[in-house]
């Protein structure tokens, strides 16, 4: 038995179901930029984790086998590139000559593969190619200087957006700070 009277409707009529699809789009559209933004910093924050703890994982061989480990950008994962930036991805291994190349005979201890189009990740002057750790666990040029530095990661883009920035001091530490970039070209 049913509730409804005989001839009552039964059902949406094509109004009713365009205002309430209406609706929904003016709704969607609020909420889209928004999300997108959300997506933009969890990317962001995620590659930074990784490249952080890839940090950590040199600097932790270098002290373990007592001997000098480089982190170098790479585009192949089995040489260090001198060209590009570090999204292209990059490399670990155990340098026994002290270079900050990947020669024949030296390990690689990780690779990590490239990062989403989107994404730039660029170092300044002395973290441009590689970043190297010694026994001690300090970071150091392989003309002996301290290596100390910064490293930007941003969504490209021409305006202004969020950033995350890894620091690596003198003695090896790195850390993460989260900034806001006119642009990211």
């Amino acid at each position: 038995m049913s509730l409804l009277p005989q001839g009552s409707p039964r059902g949406f009529s094509l109004i009713e179901l365009l205002a309430t699809l209406a609706v929904l789009a003016v709704l969607v559209s609020i909420g889209l930029p928004s999300l997108t933004t959300l997506m933009d910093s969890i990317q962001i924050k995620s590659a930074s984790r990784v490249f952080f703890s890839h940090l950590h994982l040199a600097r932790s061989e270098a002290i373990k086998r007592n001997s000098r480990v480089v982190l170098c950008k790479s585009s192949d994962g089995v040489s260090c590139a001198s060209s590009g930036g570090w999204e292209q991805g990059w490399i670990i291994f155990h340098d026994a000559n002290k270079n900050a190349a990947l020669d024949s005979g030296e390990a690689v201890i990780e690779r990590a593969l490239p990062l989403p189009d989107s994404l730039r990740f660029t170092g300044n002057l002395n973290v441009e190619r590689y970043v190297s750790f010694v026994p001690t666990g300090a970071t150091q040029l392989v003309g002996g200087a301290f290596q100390a530095g910064t490293l930007t990661l941003c969504r490209k883009s021409a305006s202004s957006g969020e950033a995350h920035q890894i620091i690596l001091n003198a003695i090896g530490r790195p850390r993460i700070q989260k900034i806001l970039v006119n642009s990211c070209v």
